[in-house]
């Protein structure tokens, strides 16, 4: 058995920002295919670490004048190399202790079902840039989904296993899930990105899940400034719950297809990167999906966005510049005003102007 205090305080000795601890039991209602018990089927408990982002990294996206280091700092940063550290750091002391650090670092989706619908097969990534030119015939592109993997043996599921980050989060006690099905914490609000530890430890002490006043506020902020309309209303009914050990998480059931499209593209109002022109001549309606032209979004339309846009597509360190995220600073400004859990964290909002920028084209 461990101390949950001494791991706690290697921690953030490490430079994670918030720790929480709890059996793995926790999980047992999991999809099997995205169900971390099946990872290290002697594990008994997972440890879930919070890394901060900066609000700074937002501010250049908040004012319309620098896209690059929220996907370079926030995710590269500390996919790649911050949370790594903190992790081989922990994973020393476990082991020290006669125990096994199973270290799981954020990678992205790449199960062996889709993370946008559950379906398997090719199924395309928002986390990558896809090449769509000649070379994309010969070679493999980024998926979502690990496309011919089969399990190993017969009482598993295919690797490599990717689970529900978030839904792991809430199970360690470190915060809820919000309407746009993003992770708030008490700390941080929605700016924080999480990585796991699995061990056959026990602990001496576990943590409860959260069960302050609700982190949500159900304002509908994230809904009004999505771009691409991509997140439900609050009361439209359309929505996702999972009950982890009587807990409760709800979130809007949101059309993944359409936040992949605006997420790394944003539309004509939100992207300065595409020419105005672009938009108004929507050449063979490859714009379709991002002017309303159509409903429908899906992959076809995805790759016809892709192709259309793939030039004035800037990307560095592997990640999508992040020329939408409105729903993360609508909910940092609206958890900034009185009654949310980021009050009288700052000395100044985040948002100094009344609304968002919006390009008058």
């Amino acid at each position: 058995m461990l101390s949950s205090k001494l791991i706690k305080e290697a921690a953030l000795a490490a430079g994670a920002d918030a720790c929480g601890i709890a059996p793995i039991a926790r999980m047992k209602g999991a999809p099997d295919e995205m169900n971390p018990m099946f990872l290290f089927p002697e594990a008994k408990s997972m440890i879930g670490f919070v890394f901060r982002i900066p609000r700074g990294v937002q501010r250049g996206i908040e004012e319309g004048t620098q896209f690059y280091q929220y996907p370079s700092m926030a995710y590269g940063g500390i996919n790649e190399i911050f949370a790594p550290a903190v992790l081989y750091s922990v994973g020393k002391v476990i082991e020290d202790g006669g125990y096994e650090a199973f270290v799981y670092r954020n990678t992205g989706a790449r199960g062996c079902v889709s993370d946008m619908d559950g379906s398997e097969g090719n199924t395309l990534s928002p986390e990558e840039q896809i090449e769509v030119n000649e070379n994309a015939k010969t070679s493999t592109a980024h998926h979502r989904n690990v496309q011919f993997t089969r399990a190993t043996r017969e009482d598993n599921v295919p690797p490599d296993l990717q689970f529900q980050f978030r839904l792991a989060a809430v199970a360690c006690g470190l915060g809820e899930i919000g309407w746009s099905k993003m992770l708030l914490t008490p700390e941080f609000g929605p700016l924080q990105r999480v990585a796991f530890i699995f061990t056959d430890a026990e602990f001496d002490e576990y943590d409860e899940m959260y069960n302050g006043e609700p982190l949500c506020r159900k304002c509908g902020a994230c809904v009004r400034e999505c771009p691409g309309g991509c997140i439900p209303a609050i009361n439209s009914g359309k929505t996702i719950t999972v009950d982890i050990e009587g807990k409760i998480s709800e979130w809007g059931d949101i059309d993944m297809w359409r936040c992949y499209a605006f997420y790394t593209h944003a539309g004509r109002y939100y992207n300065p990167f595409v020419p105005k022109e672009v938009w108004d001549k929507n050449e063979n309606g490859a714009l379709d999906l991002m002017e309303g032209v159509t409903d429908i979004a899906d992959e076809h339309e995805i790759m016809k966005v892709y192709t259309a846009l793939q030039k004035y597509f800037p990307s560095w360190v592997g990640y999508n510049m992040a020329k939408c995220g409105g729903c993360i600073r609508a909910c940092v400004s609206m958890l900034e005003k009185k009654g949310g859990c980021m009050e009288n964290r700052f000395k100044e909002p985040l948002r100094t102007r009344k609304k968002a920028w919006r390009l008058d084209r």
